[in-house]
Order: structure tokens, then sequence, then C-alpha cells
């Protein structure tokens, strides 16, 4: 979620920029996981996960694999400017406030999880 927030943050900061075309984050695909949980014989088995770089990772000298960290040019724009630039504040806001709804979804699923684990340990 914090590269979606940085991209959108790069997005905004470039809203002036003549020619800059907005970009997102790819959607994760999990079509390799679902192939790969049959197995070739039935069996089910669970493929190595992919690890994403955080800031901080990278400032503690870890390298990214590939170039592109899964950042792709956003095709759902409402409008181009004449110099180029498809970059529009209320999108980018919108898409920023989506962020942050499923961050917090998925917070609230982990603390509630969490306290489930507690009480079925007894210590809720």
């Amino acid at each position: 979620m914090s590269q979606h927030q940085r991209v959108i943050a790069e997005n905004i900061a470039n809203g002036e920029t003549a020619g800059y075309k907005a970009r997102t984050v790819a959607p994760e695909d999990f079509s390799a996981l679902l192939a790969a949980y049959g197995g070739d014989n039935g069996t089910p088995r669970v493929s190595r996960p992919r690890v994403t770089l955080s800031s901080t990772m990278v400032a503690l000298g870890a390298q990214p694999t590939d170039g592109s960290g899964g950042i792709v040019l956003d095709s759902d724009t409402s409008e181009t400017k004449p110099d180029g630039n498809n970059v529009t504040l209320e999108d980018q806001l919108l898409t920023l406030g989506q962020v942050q709804t499923d961050y917090s979804t998925v917070t609230n699923l982990y603390r509630k999880q969490m306290s489930l684990l507690r009480v079925a340990l007894g210590q809720g």
C-alpha cells in the first residue's frame, strides 16, 4: 500500500509536467499461485512468496529484482491536457482515498484475527 501511495504522490507532484502520464500499481496476479497449488500430479503445493521491498529495506541496501516494481501507466484517466499530461488531481485524490480505505480494512481484519487467536489461546 505504501508503494501505491508513493505512486499517487508522484502523479500529484507531476500534475503540471508536460507530457507526464499518470501511473498506478499493477494489480496482483494470483493465477500462478493457483496453478502451482494444483501441481502436476494433483497434490497441493504452495509456491515461493514474492517479497516487496519497502523504502526502509531499500535504505538498508536491499536491491529490487526488477526495475518496474509493478508500476504501469494508468489507463483509467478522465482527461488529457493539451500538453499531454493526463494527471487529474480529483482522480488521484479518489484513488488515494480508496487506498486508505483498503489499508484500514486490512488492518481491522488483522486486528480482529489477532483478537480471535488470543481468545482461542485463553488470553483474551
